[in-house]
């Protein structure tokens, strides 16, 4: 019966954690889809003066015209989705000390999400630091009694699921850009945490994913011949099932 309530507890925080960071992101996830070229720092996209509060980097995507200037994603529908992602990852992983890294990575993951749905880019800012803060995290959490992973198949795994999207990358560089690759070390490292299945089941749960919407995308008309496809969401979407999966099994 406790363990019944830590569950529910933790589920309880995992949600309000979730929802609580999705509303800061929709700000960043504009920021960082915006071409350089264009002046975010200082306009928003309907020429008003960005001052105060909205100059800085995390919150709601709007400007003080009021609440008709919002631009990026809705801050409604990303704080949903992302208390969604971390309520699942909560219930599959329980009590588990590892729990805690799945929940910072995962408003993270949203956030490259966006920015490459729209800009069809993952920056070296976001990518980098979610490879990092996984082999980190994992490496301490590793010390943690009753932890299910292990640190050095979390190192392997990012060796591998890089070094794979890096062999992609040489054969159909204009296919699959550089930021996949660096994205791939983030998410090899949390799949590899609970194994070399795990790694199996995240990298073709994205391929499968990626193929079905992109045929989906066809049925309906919407997909062009050679037209540049955004691989971090299905990649990222892929590695969420096989955490899920696995975290559940553990």
């Amino acid at each position: 019966m406790d363990l019944d309530l830590w569950l529910i507890g933790l589920t309880v925080a995992a949600a309000l954690w979730g929802a609580g960071v999705g509303t800061l992101l929709p700000r960043p996830a504009y920021r960082f889809a915006v071409d350089e070229e264009e002046p975010w720092q200082d306009e928003c996209p309907a020429g008003h003066r960005i001052t105060g509060v909205a100059r800085g980097w995390l919150g709601p995507a709007r400007c003080a015209k009021g609440p008709g200037c919002v631009y990026g994603p809705s801050t409604r529908t990303v704080a949903l989705v992302t208390a969604l992602v971390c309520v699942t990852l909560a219930f599959a992983t329980g009590t588990r000390p590892e729990l805690a890294v799945w929940l910072l990575l995962a408003p993270l993951a949203v956030l490259l999400t966006l920015v490459d749905v729209r800009a069809q880019r993952l920056p070296d800012p976001l990518t980098l630091p979610f490879a990092g803060l996984a082999l980190v995290l994992l490496g301490a959490v590793a010390f943690v009694p009753e932890h299910a992973g292990q640190w050095r198949t979390a190192a392997y795994g990012a060796l591998a699921l890089g070094g794979l999207y890096f062999v992609f990358f040489l054969i159909r560089p204009l296919a699959l850009g550089f930021g996949d690759v660096k994205l791939a070390l983030g998410l090899g490292a949390a799949l590899g945490w609970y194994g070399w299945g795990a790694l199996y089941v995240g990298t073709f749960a994205g391929a499968l994913i990626g193929s079905g919407c992109t045929l989906v995308a066809a049925f309906r008309g919407r997909a062009k011949r050679r037209q540049l496809v955004a691989l971090g969401p299905f990649m990222i979407a892929g590695a969420y099932v096989g955490l899920l999966v696995e975290a559940y099994a553990a």
